[in-house]
């Protein structure tokens, strides 16, 4: 496979070069080989990025709802025509399977901006109070900063309601996997968003994060990613008093219950944990189990794991099968984490270190699962980032959700039982943005993000949207009734 070029990035409205010229190689996991080379941008990138969307801010802000929607629907259709390319580019650029960008990495991109429409559709901009307005108007330039565990997700759950608010946008996705991000410039171009709305700029952290954390043009930061980076991302935001809207880690607890269906509620659990690759930061990772199930759940967990197949994230088997972890350094990273794991004194139950038989290329991690964990272990408190289980037995309901508690995280968790209503009381109990119940999945309406070190905001349907808004109040808004005579 040729190695793409993609050394330009998309500002005001078109393809211009970096100020300085410095690329990156796009690793495909799979292979280890080349897939595509980007530019790396810098400070001097950012201020032409939000300069053009500072001068698009005033026209574009003003431009009404159904403008908006009909430029969404552009969007929504230009998506659609080239959802294949796209779940084929995430595939290739951080491996998901293609089975997986079809169904959810590529179509997630399609939900939000169907979600957003609607939105936009149904909201009440401007209401009265006695005589005083209260108006929702856009929030300005927005500094938008994804991942890429989830690249497509994360970027339109931020582009469509900044675009539907009216705001105007600078956007910096991961470097380890940008092609997405530059199939989604040529869409919205395609779509007719105005110059200098939509303006992508390639980099790091360091060089175009930073920049435009504390860039004084930019009234606001949405970033995912690592709560490590979200802090840094804070800090340097604060000296603008800009808004800061962070969707970070987890360790998401999976409280299985006792009067749970264990074999069925355990493989459905590891089957939704390894989902990805175990590259979700909402995933099920720490599974309590009664103590009395434990090893019925041992042998659940075992069997469902030693089922996962693992291969090219490009071979189109049309089975469901595992890709491989996106990077080397995510593979070192869990790769000593699972050796952590093992030196703690947890049991290993499947997997472990190294590749998976017959693969000798590729990050590919051996599907793993550890039993008789402790929460103060390593890997209980730990966000590893791939493919790895760890199974806690408890003793009672109240012990379970407590430690499930026990964790800087807060982003989601996970109760299976028999009986919706103790699901729901223990959900109750869970300190965390989400819970999902009985293999509950997403919802689109549903708002997106976590409690404690798990982020600060939402995402997705009317709350993320709202985050794009500033409130206004205008007093006198309408005349005083004049007292009856």
């Amino acid at each position: 496979m040729s190695t793409q070029e993609h050394l330009q990035f998309y500002i005001d409205g078109q393809w211009v070069p970096p100020a300085v010229p410095r690329t990156l190689d796009v690793i495909n996991p799979s292979t280890e080989e080349v897939a595509a080379r980007i530019s790396m941008g810098s400070a001097a990138d950012v201020d032409a990025a939000v300069a053009a969307a500072r001068r698009a801010f005033d026209g574009f802000s003003q431009t009404t709802r159904d403008e908006r929607l009909a430029l969404l629907d552009k969007v929504l259709a230009v998506y659609m025509r080239r959802i294949d390319e796209v779940a084929q580019t995430i595939s290739l650029e951080m491996g998901a399977p293609l089975w997986l960008s079809r169904a959810a990495q590529a179509t997630v991109g399609a939900g939000h901006l169907k979600q957003t429409l609607q939105v936009l559709r149904e909201f009440e901009f401007e209401s009265v109070r006695g005589t005083t307005g209260i108006v929702h108007e856009p929030v300005g330039v927005v500094g938008m900063i994804t991942p890429w565990n989830w690249p497509i997700n994360q970027i339109m759950c931020k582009v469509a309601p900044a675009l539907a608010a009216g705001c105007t946008m600078v956007l910096k996705p991961s470097e380890i996997a940008p092609l997405n991000a530059i199939l989604v410039a040529e869409i919205l171009h395609e779509a007719g968003v105005p110059a200098g709305v939509f303006n992508l700029v390639n980099g790091d952290g360091p060089s175009v994060g930073e920049a435009m954390s504390v860039h004084p043009g930019i009234d606001m930061m949405t970033f995912t990613g690592s709560t490590r980076a979200g802090i840094a991302v804070a800090k340097a935001s604060a000296d603008t008093v800009k808004r800061v809207t962070q969707e970070l880690g987890g360790k998401s607890a999976n409280i299985v219950l006792d009067d749970a269906d264990i074999e069925k509620a355990v493989t459905q659990g590891v089957n939704t944990c390894f989902t990805n690759s175990g590259q979700s930061c909402n995933a099920p990772t720490r599974m309590f189990v009664p103590r009395a199930l434990h090893a019925r759940a041992v042998a659940a967990a075992k069997a469902a794991a030693e089922g996962m197949k693992v291969g090219d994230a490009l071979a189109d088997t049309g089975a469901m099968h595992m890709g491989p972890v996106v990077s080397e350094a995510q593979f070192r990273k869990i790769q000593g984490l699972i050796e952590a794991g093992i030196a703690e004194g947890a049991t290993l139950v499947a997997g472990g270190t190294g590749r998976p038989e017959g693969l000798a290329r590729g990050y590919f991690v051996r599907p793993t699962v550890f039993a008789d964990v402790r929460n103060d272990m390593t890997i209980a408190r730990e966000e590893i980032f791939g493919p790895v289980l760890v199974i806690l037995p408890y003793d009672t309901e109240e012990e379970a959700i407590a430690q499930a508690n026990d964790t800087p995280y807060g982003l989601s968790g996970y109760v299976q039982s028999g009986s919706l209503e103790r699901a729901r009381r223990v959900a109750s109990r869970l300190r965390t943005g989400m819970v999902h119940l009985n293999g509950a999945g997403p919802d689109f309406g549903a708002p997106f993000g976590g409690y404690k070190q798990s982020g600060t905001g939402r995402e997705w349907g009317e709350h993320g949207f709202k985050e794009y808004l500033e409130v206004k109040a205008v007093m006198g808004y309408q005349p005083k009734q004049k007292a009856a005579a």
